[in-house]
This record gives C-alpha cells, structure tokens and sequence, in this order.
C-alpha cells in the first residue's frame, strides 16, 4: 500500500465580509433571485394565523367553525384574507392556538348530571 501525502500547502485567505451596500449589489445582480421590491411585498399576500392554527389542529373549516363559535362565513373571510378579525377575535385566536381544548371546554362545560 502506498501512502498519498499532499506536500503543497495552500495558503487561505480570510473571508471578507460583504457590507450591506455589497449584499444588496450581489443580490439585484442575480438574475434569476432578485429581491422584493415594497411593491412586491404589498402585493404579496400573507396565510392568515386563522388557516395556520386550524390546519395546525386538522380539522375542516365547518369543524372549526362549529367548535369554536364562529360563523362560517366569518371564518373563510379571515382565511381568504378579505377580512381581518378584529382585536377581540385576534385575542380569542391567540387563546385557540395556545390551549384548543381549554377554549372548547370553555365553550361546551360539562352539565353536572341530575
């Protein structure tokens, strides 16, 4: 067996960081990725936290819907983005994405049995 051994030395050099104004040149260079202008970025449309938290729980929007107290209708608005929930729901959303079943239990207590 012959041993290979490597006798040329390579000499590295430090990497220079880019400044932002060089990142963002490198960037708008790139053809095939440049970045997003703020017009871009406003027409681009966000998933609703509404989707994510009922996907996040696997259940169909009619499910949800009936679960939670929300009208349907209401419910496909916020997803399809037509409509944003207000405050009051935005804060019961936070509540159904931290503790689903606190919330559902809130909703539906057990009646105490005669």
């Amino acid at each position: 067996m012959s041993k290979m051994t490597t006798s040329s030395k390579t000499t590295r050099r430090p990497l220079r960081p880019m400044t932002p104004k060089q990142i963002e040149a490198a960037a708008k260079a790139d053809r095939d990725n440049r970045p997003l202008s703020p017009a871009d970025l406003r027409r681009m449309k966000r998933t609703p936290q509404v989707k994510i938290i009922r996907r996040a729980l696997g259940i169909s929007q009619e499910d949800f819907a009936a679960r939670y107290r929300i009208p349907v209708g209401t419910l496909r608005d916020w997803e399809q983005g037509r409509v944003a929930p207000d405050q009051a729901a935005r804060a019961y959303l936070t509540v159904i994405a931290r503790d689903p079943e606190a919330a559902r239990r809130a909703l539906n207590p057990l009646r105490p049995r005669p």
